[in-house]
């Protein structure tokens, strides 16, 4: 958002996959936030949308690296931990970053957006356990299969969100209009065996994570 003051993967190099390294991971963890003139910012643009704003939501993935600096920022902060199969997470991640990475070999890619996303996990169960009494923490097929109960989840975080709706239809990419669905199944169709057996290098390694949020290895 126009007036934030910190790192953006827009400006990084390491677009999708900015958990993957120390030195990415660093690049976030200790940017030059500014969270005096972030908040004149954000609160700006709320105001200028609604004057009786009463709740502000931002949504940045590398956010989950700072959680306590945010926490720590902000008085009021409350937040919504959610987290992906690694697998669909993966093929995501690949079928976007494609052109970015036309010329690096396949493999290393594959365990590169592997390792992102079981530090992403890891960062997860930190801020589960850091932030206790002050997020709502699910799962996308959590959410995908009981919207209602999801929401009511929210709901009594942030109880001025009194209306909110998980499982009305939205416009998709401007193309149709569906409810939420579980994608999870196409994405996993569209990954080559090759992918998952280089994928599993790495996440055989973190069964253990992977067992904490409930997801198993692939063949």
């Amino acid at each position: 958002m126009l007036g934030f003051v910190g790192p953006s993967t827009r400006r990084s190099g390491w677009p999708l996959i900015w958990a993957a390294t120390e030195q990415s991971r660093s690049h976030f963890e200790n940017g030059a936030y500014d969270w005096d003139r972030t908040k004149i910012a954000w609160y700006f643009h709320a105001k200028a949308v609604g004057a009786d704003a009463s709740v502000f939501f931002t949504k940045s993935p590398p956010f989950l690296l700072i959680a306590r600096q945010l926490a720590d920022a902000f008085s009021n902060a409350k937040f919504l931990i959610m987290v992906r199969n690694p697998y669909a997470a993966l093929e995501g991640i690949l079928r976007r970053h494609g052109r970015r990475t036309s010329g690096l070999p396949r493999s290393r890619v594959v365990k590169t957006a592997a390792m992102h996303l079981v530090q992403c996990l890891g960062f997860q169960a930190r801020n589960r356990s850091l932030l206790s009494g002050r997020c709502a923490s699910f799962s996308y097929e959590e959410m995908c299969a009981n919207p209602t109960d999801v929401a009511c989840q929210i709901e009594s975080l942030v109880p001025e969100l009194d209306d909110l709706d998980l499982a009305q239809r939205l416009p998709v990419k401007g193309i149709y209009d569906e409810t939420l669905r579980n994608m999870n199944e196409d994405a996993f169709a569209r990954l080559a065996p090759e992918t998952v057996r280089v994928a599993n290098e790495i996440f055989v390694k973190h069964r253990p994570l992977l067992d904490k949020f409930g997801y198993a290895l692939r063949d």
